[in-house]
């Protein structure tokens, strides 16, 4: 299942993506309200948390041209606002579940499932590129009778390339898409992991390939 949380407080962004991950979710993360309508109109989520206060844009503002723009997409809000009104006006805005801070992890994870299990999107995660199978249940890829389980990351970075055949992603794009701006880690943690799913993809029999482009990145073609 496919998150993204937009929270401006980076610390409490990072510590969810850290649960959600180890729950065997993808989690994309933003601080600010513009770059979360900018991903949730280039991507596809199958949960969508948003805090109400956020600079740029509020997560209340977002939540109006998700829906305005027809994406059914359900949505958590997150807001130190404790107010039956201002819950009434979320939930009146299009959102499916409210959440006041400050709250215990545990609550939001089970909020997240919940709220995944009622997903259009989460109906059916599987995703196809040539003969190769994508399961975001299983979090492998099949050819045939042929798998091989993936990683959290080795998934997150071949659904990003299978939801965009063709498209070129640089290096730099892939290692903030996957590991955030804020990881610790070095840029070629994300020459590794596409070494391991080539060795994975060859393993099966796959007639996609992750190809370099001189000088600009990779594809999936």
């Amino acid at each position: 299942m496919r998150i993204l949380i937009a929270e401006d407080e980076v610390a409490t962004a990072k510590a969810l993506k850290v649960l959600l991950e180890k729950a065997k979710y993808s989690v994309d993360i933003v601080h600010n309200g513009q770059d979360a309508w900018d991903y949730i109109s280039a991507g596809s989520y199958e949960v969508i948390v948003l805090d109400i206060m956020m600079p740029k844009m509020s997560g209340l503002e977002v939540l109006s041209l998700i829906r305005k723009n027809n994406i059914k997409t359900p949505v958590l809000l997150l807001t130190a606002k404790a107010e039956i009104e201002d819950r009434v006006t979320g939930l009146e805005a299009g959102a499916d579940d409210y959440l006041p801070k400050p709250f215990a992890t545990e609550e939001l994870i089970a909020r997240i499932k919940a709220l995944g299990r009622r997903s259009e999107n989460y109906a059916d995660s599987s995703k196809e590129a040539g003969n190769l199978i994508l399961d975001g249940n299983k979090y492998e890829m099949r050819v045939g009778d042929k798998s091989v389980s993936l990683t959290n990351k080795e998934y997150q970075l071949m659904e990003l390339f299978v939801l965009h055949p063709g498209y070129v992603f640089s290096t730099e794009h892939l290692m903030e898409k996957i590991w955030g701006t804020d990881t610790d880690s070095d840029i070629d943690v994300v020459w590794t992991h596409i070494g391991f799913v080539r060795k994975k993809l060859r393993s099966i029999g796959a007639d996609v390939e992750i190809k370099t482009i001189r000088g600009a990145g990779y594809s999936l073609g």
